[in-house]
């Protein structure tokens, strides 16, 4: 069983327990953030990491910024509110589950803005909370959905980490691994290592292993390697944020993998909860772009790596166009050959 990546824990004067990510595989340590300020930097320096987690980090920052509101009057708390998301909308750009989670938690203040302040935090208190039961029962099914893809003794590939650490604790392209093995599927999972801040080593790998599944390490560019030699039979990762039209952004990286995959006739799956899909951006060509540290390439877990004042590109993410992805797997179905017309078919109602 997963571990829980990210709780709330006492009443609405409580804190945020996580998972500081940035350590393992090394140590497993749980981290307590007791303000805004706390949770907006463990969002920005990754300790808790993952669109869906993030979302739920954004939901439970909210209640975190309006313990220091003093406001008693609804309105001027309301005002007040909206400075809170503001700040924790700027910690990571690209992660549309962030702004979902700060968006669904003004909305709900907004529809009980006839109640008391106290009766309003009290309720944003709960609806995070709900966030997060939500997220647990959305990745079960994600991996109840996808788990048929997988077939006896195949060789999945996957990129980056989309599993229990990116999600309230089951993840996404992970769960649909994890309901393979516990349907007494017997298959093999290559991990990219996920350069720069290598996800792939020290969070998939670890989970994978943690959960009895064959796992073998890859650097990232023995990716077609392994493809050509036949060891590969599909791509399954996850998606921190989807437009209308099906274009993908996930972790740098993602793109090549799937043009490779393309090329060797593998299928290349997305598995992704609803909320990660922005309807409001018709293409990939407009999704933002998070870029990182320098540091980050150059001097990566305290190491130089590089000669001093080199330049530096660092993407946190790239997109990969529809055209390259044979399915997205959600909560509410797999949508084949992602078009606007197919995701709509699925998502029905659904607005971002």
């Amino acid at each position: 069983m997963p571990l829980p990546t990210i709780e709330w824990e006492g009443d609405v004067n409580g804190r945020i327990r996580l998972i500081d990510q940035t350590l393992l595989p090394n140590e497993l340590k749980y981290v307590y953030c007791d303000d805004i300020k706390s949770i907006w930097h463990a969002i920005k320096t990754l300790m808790v990491r993952g669109a869906p987690a993030i979302g739920i980090a954004g939901a439970m920052g909210v209640v975190l910024g309006i313990k220091e509101i003093q406001a008693k009057d609804t309105d001027v708390f309301l005002k007040e509110l909206k400075r809170v998301t503001n700040y924790l909308g700027s910690s990571r750009p690209t992660a549309v589950n962030l702004f979902w989670g700060l968006a669904r938690m003004e909305r709900i203040a907004q529809e009980n803005n006839g109640k008391s302040v106290q009766e309003i935090k009290e309720i944003l208190l709960q609806e995070a909370i709900k966030v997060e039961n939500e997220d647990k029962a959305i990745c079960r099914q994600i991996g109840e959905n996808g788990a048929g893809l997988i077939k006896e003794n195949n060789g999945v590939l996957t990129h980056c980490n989309a599993g229990g650490l990116a999600t309230a604790d089951y993840g996404t392209a992970l769960a649909v691994m994890f309901k393979a093995k516990e349907q007494g599927k017997r298959f093999k999972v290559f991990a990219d290592e996920t350069r720069p801040l290598l996800q792939g080593s020290r969070l998939t790998a670890w989970e994978l292993m943690q959960a009895g599944i064959d796992v073998t390490l890859i650097c990232d560019n023995m990716a077609a390697h392994v493809m050509k030699l036949g060891k590969v039979q599909c791509v399954i990762v996850g998606a921190d944020r989807i437009a209308a039209n099906g274009d993908t952004a996930n972790k740098i990286g993602t793109y090549g993998v799937s043009i490779l995959a393309k090329e060797h006739g593998i299928p290349f799956y997305v598995a992704a909860p609803v909320s990660t899909f922005d309807l409001s951006i018709k293409s990939g060509n407009d999704i933002p772009i998070e870029e990182r540290s320098p540091e980050e390439v150059t001097n990566g877990f305290g190491k130089r790596t590089a000669p001093e004042g080199v330049k530096v590109f660092n993407p946190a993410f790239d997109v990969t166009p529809a055209k390259n992805i044979a399915a997205i797997i959600t909560e509410k179905g797999v949508i084949k050959n992602p078009s606007v017309e197919n995701i709509q078919r699925i998502l029905g109602s659904y607005t971002s």
